[in-house]
């Protein structure tokens, strides 16, 4: 397969934006060449544009992931990755993606904004991929199965809504079949336990594997998300990307945290937690279905789903209704708290469980 094929005819055409930055790397006592403000008003040097490839953040990232520096794409959260994905793979109206509902829903709204429509093909009622169905999908001008109009493959993995993990030997059959590029989404990957993806890049050269630190990593308000893919694909995410598309204090904060936290540990009592909460989820009799989870979160099949999600907001404990996805009904998502924070939810479940008539009709006149 040759990415190139697959790129838009204007952005291989792309000549990228050269800042300042991108321009002169080196050291220097005075930076007179892009018109910043030589007073450091606020301290840190946030008066200077950061480095526009965010060179040392991708050396320690590389080291940590096992993945070369020019492998690795960073930017404001997963999502630019997406956007990007589009931007450079599919021409608006013409080429199609495709996504396996019940997944991460900026897929679908990416693809909308860029005008590229989006083929859904259902995860089994087991939340596992048909891997046959998803080929089957792919159009061309003659209708035939194989053609050149299915650009972009999504897969979340583990998945979100439902947790689980998707079999990697359907990952895999796509890989070798799908004629366009799969984006595998492993923001909840550190939950696992398996090894990632992006360790297969050099196999698969429509591969693009994203992660993120805003879960394991408890990063979420530094928005920084990460892609590793073949150099040829990064060169095309760094062409097309904004300029200074991570700031400064996003690329410290990494840096820092590197140094200060033990993730590790952080994920083993998070993975405690989650047990724990299955566990005593599993004892109320409006609980139906606990499904299985690789990530950290459970989602949860309950009777009166709206209900319960109602009675938990009134309280001050906000969870997730997906009820409305595919193969989700009655399903609220509940993320793995800290232990103190999972002891509120279940102490407000077992009020509910101890007088569930008086509590559900207070809901109900309070919805009302």
């Amino acid at each position: 397969m040759k990415i190139e094929n697959l790129v838009r005819d204007n952005i291989r055409r792309l000549k990228p934006y050269s800042s300042a930055r991108s321009e002169y790397s080196g050291t220097a006592s005075v930076f007179l060449d892009a018109n910043e403000n030589g007073h450091d008003l606020f301290g840190g040097s946030l008066n200077r544009y950061p480095d526009p490839l965010q060179g040392a953040l991708k050396e320690r990232i590389a080291k940590l992931k096992n993945v070369p520096p020019e492998s690795i794409f960073l930017g404001n959260g997963s999502d630019e990755a997406i956007d990007l994905l589009f931007r450079i793979f599919c021409e608006p109206g013409r080429d199609e993606a495709i996504t396996c509902p019940p997944t991460y829903g900026m897929y679908q709204v990416q693809a909308d904004i860029h005008g590229t429509p989006v083929r859904r093909v259902l995860l089994t009622e087991g939340f596992q991929l048909n891997a046959e169905a998803v080929l089957n999908e792919i159009s061309s001008p003659s209708g035939v199965r194989g053609g050149g109009r299915g650009k972009l493959l999504f897969l979340c993995s583990p998945n979100n809504p439902t947790g689980n993990l998707l079999d990697p030997t359907a990952i895999e059959f796509l890989l070798k079949n799908f004629p366009g590029i799969v984006m595998v989404d492993e923001a909840y990957g550190d939950f696992s336990g398996v090894p990632s993806w992006s360790q297969r890049l050099a196999e698969f050269p429509n591969l693009v594997v994203l992660q993120t630190f805003s879960k394991a990593w408890a990063l979420a308000g530094a928005r920084l998300g990460m892609a590793f893919a073949s150099p040829e694909i990064t060169h095309y995410l760094n062409s097309v990307k904004y300029p200074y598309n991570v700031g400064l204090p996003t690329q410290r904060a990494v840096l820092a945290a590197f140094e200060k936290q033990d993730v590790t540990t952080v994920v083993d009592e998070i993975l405690t937690e989650r047990k724990r909460l299955a566990e005593a989820l599993g004892q109320f009799d409006f609980v139906e279905k606990i499904h299985p989870s690789d990530a950290n979160f459970l989602l949860v099949k309950m009777k009166d789903s709206s209900l319960i999600f109602n009675y938990l907001k009134q309280n001050g404990v906000v969870v997730r209704d997906r009820s409305k996805e595919p193969h989700c009904e009655g399903c609220l998502r509940i993320t793995v708290g800290t232990g103190p924070e999972n002891t509120q939810l279940l102490k407000l479940l077992e009020a509910l469980a101890g007088d569930q008539n008086s509590i559900i009709q207070n809901s109900i006149i309070q919805s009302l």
